[in-house]
């Protein structure tokens, strides 16, 4: 049993002021594997002194010491990598191939990519006009991780807040704290300074929002729901501080006829079931053309039925679990929602898989005859569920995949260069993947409209924790 009963405050860990607990769940088994404390208002307001304290220094530190520690900062992170697969395959249900090649491979890949940005980054230059503009750090910042995606969304927030000369609070997701622990211990073994890095756990209409309304933290990077990223917007208001939110998508996937339908829709499923669904930006809708409809429902209910559930412990390519019976129950009554509304169940349904009575595992899901009114083509559902809906053309195309809230990534598959590059400059989104084409490291992640605002990773992801000065010299 692993129990999490201290925070990391002041470069020390510590007994929180709070005494409330809750269970950690390995959501394969549907059994407890430890216990968490949860923190409190006072537990935050002794995380934000410390790192306020730690700012006075931290923030006056040179770009070469900074890259220094980064460097300590990989070091410890691959001395601890298998550490960190481990504890997300047991508390989030990763399985371990996917864990190690993805969840843990994102600390060091986002690292890297954050230590290659600000070797080159330009901290002071002298404008055309003869003034000086310098960067300089925001201050504490306060970061709210989600439990998708542990690590990948902790090293997008913790590094460049540290690569810039800021400190901050982590508040990772109470569904995920091994994970971060042993994030905690890796910077602790890194040697960055007392109160640089705090975590504190809890949850976010409590330690969440504490973080967002405290005067002394002047920035507040957010990823999860849309419905809790305007929370901890409103509560931020007060203070007018910075606000940057990573938040939910309905990513369109346009599947053209001109395309290798066999490879190119085969590889669109698994890349929806990938992380059993639970990823923000995952293709969940994806847009046929009607000439080729029935062919991409065929091809797309067989991909499904290949896609293997398994044992998270165990090494493969199949998907695992999800993270908790909340979770579970909502997917359950979304598939029956889409039942409901009609649309029609190529592959999967209700139900668990065969095999998998105990645990949240969940049947690999495929929806044809959809319309983007249905509610399973406009909400979130966060579960390997795929809906399918026809287009006429391109201009019904782009209109089908824009009519959405949301605007994280889109997807398109042409054998057509010059339609790629057309179409892929109407989809209102951060990211478009043409052909298979993957995310990066180092590269900007973020959306549109109610998907967030701010970009994450690169260049662009140092920009969000830093301040403008300019220097008038007479």
């Amino acid at each position: 049993m692993q129990q999490i009963h201290q925070f990391y405050i002041g470069g020390e860990w510590v007994d929180p002021v709070s005494k409330e607990t809750m269970p950690i769940m390995n959501p394969a088994t549907a059994e407890q594997i430890g216990s968490l404390v949860m923190g409190n208002e006072a537990d935050v307001d002794r995380a934000v002194a410390a790192a306020k304290t730690a700012f006075e220094t931290f923030s006056q530190t040179s770009k070469t010491e900074r890259l220094a520690l980064l460097n300590r900062l990989m070091d410890e992170t691959k001395a601890r990598f298998e550490d960190l697969a481990q504890a997300m395959s047991a508390e989030m249900g990763a399985p371990i191939s996917m864990a190690r090649e993805a969840q843990a491979d994102a600390a060091v890949g986002h690292l890297q990519g954050f230590i290659d940005a600000l070797e080159k980054f330009v901290e002071r230059e002298t404008l055309d006009n003869g003034d000086v503009m310098v960067r300089e750090p925001i201050g504490v910042c306060g970061l709210i991780t989600p439990w998708n995606w542990p690590m990948n969304q902790i090293a997008l927030k913790v590094v460049p807040a540290l690569a810039t000369g800021c400190t901050c609070i982590l508040k990772p997701s109470e569904h995920t704290p091994i994970s971060a622990k042993i994030y905690a211990e890796i910077i602790a073994a890194a040697g960055y300074p007392a109160g640089v890095f705090n975590l504190i756990y809890g949850e976010g209409p409590i330690v969440g929002s504490a973080m967002s309304r405290h005067p002394d933290v002047q920035m507040m990077s957010f990823t999860g729901s849309t419905r809790a990223g305007t929370a901890v917007t409103r509560d931020a208001s007060d203070t007018v501080k910075r606000v940057t939110l990573e938040l939910g998508g309905k990513s369109p996937n346009v599947v053209f006829g001109d395309c290798d339908l066999e490879e190119r829709v085969t590889a669109s499923v698994l890349e929806c079931m990938y992380n059993t669904g639970q990823s923000c930006d995952a293709p969940t809708r994806m847009l046929a053309e009607r000439s080729v409809y029935d062919q991409v429902v065929d091809i797309a209910a067989r991909a499904a039925q290949g896609q293997t559930v398994g044992d998270p412990t165990q090494e493969g390519d199949h998907i695992g679990p999800l993270f908790d019976k909340i979770q579970y129950d909502r997917v359950q009554a979304m598939i029956q929602m889409g039942m409901d509304e009609g649309a029609r169940v190529a592959a999967g349904g209700l139900g668990k898989p065969e095999g998998f009575e105990q645990g949240w595992f969940v049947k690999p899901t495929v929806f044809a005859d959809v319309n983007n009114q249905m509610r399973i083509a406009r909400e979130e559902i966060f579960g390997p569920v795929l809906v399918i809906i026809p287009f006429e053309d391109e201009a019904d195309a782009v209109q089908i995949a824009n009519d959405t809230p949301y605007g994280l990534a889109a997807y398109l598959q042409t054998g057509d260069a010059d339609r790629a590059e057309r179409v892929a400059s109407r989809l209102r989104a951060g990211a478009v993947h043409i052909n298979g084409g993957g995310f990066n490291y180092g590269s900007p992640f973020g959306g549109y409209k109610q998907s967030g605002n701010g970009r994450e990773g690169g260049e662009l992801g140092l920009e969000d924790y830093l301040e403008a000065k300019t220097l008038h010299f007479g």
